[in-house]
């Protein structure tokens, strides 16, 4: 149960950013013994692995913070943030350490791998719909705004995934309900800008 909601709780954040959670498994893979990787999947903390995730990440946290680029960014993200999620999913269900192991996981990584990417899908699919609302709605001076808080939960869901994993699932309905406010705000937003365009004759 442990493994799942781990799993679950990284695919999560791999939705929102998907070398946030790579990284931090990659680093704590590493350095302590939380997590103990299988054989197969080593290869997320050495330190080639490391420096690409780091790289990556730096210009995710760029391009996601500029209005329109991060349309594009998104659009890549469309393949890279669930591929990422399902390879996080299949590599920490079936890692060791801190009793989180699971068997039937190790014996059946394509489950794993499956489940991490409708979950990373999911989340994905709801950023990249909810932000062009955002972007319009501010005039893109929201968009630096919302991006550094989809960072702060993708690191918080991450840490408490591996560290904590029986609250993810208050996580997620936390993430659940902070993206349709986020959506229904945008989109009042957009409404009152159109209304007051239209009275003012800009139909």
């Amino acid at each position: 149960m442990l493994a799942a909601l781990t799993g679950a709780g990284l695919s999560a954040a791999a939705g929102l950013n998907a070398y946030i959670p790579f990284l931090l498994v990659a680093l704590i893979a590493r350095f302590t013994e939380v997590l103990d990787l299988p054989v197969q999947y080593a290869w997320i903390e050495s330190w080639w692995a490391i420096g690409i995730a780091a790289v990556l990440l730096l210009s995710e946290v760029v391009l996601d913070k500029i209005a329109l680029v991060d349309h594009l960014n998104d659009a890549v993200g469309t393949f890279i943030r669930p591929a990422t999620g399902g390879l996080i999913f299949a590599a920490t269900t079936a890692a060791g350490g801190l009793e989180r192991g699971s068997s039937f996981m190790q014996d059946n990584p394509w489950i794993g791998v499956l489940l991490g990417i409708l979950t990373a899908g999911v989340v994905h699919t709801g950023k990249a719909v909810a932000r062009p609302v955002v972007n319009a709605s501010t005039g893109g001076l929201g968009t630096p705004v919302v991006s550094a808080a989809e960072d702060g939960a993708a690191v918080t869901m991450s840490l408490v995934a591996i560290f904590l994993p029986v609250l993810v699932v208050f996580l997620f309905l936390m993430l659940l309900w902070g993206g349709f406010m986020l959506w229904r705000r945008g989109r009042a937003a957009r409404q009152k800008r159109d209304q007051l365009m239209a009275e003012a004759g800009y139909e």
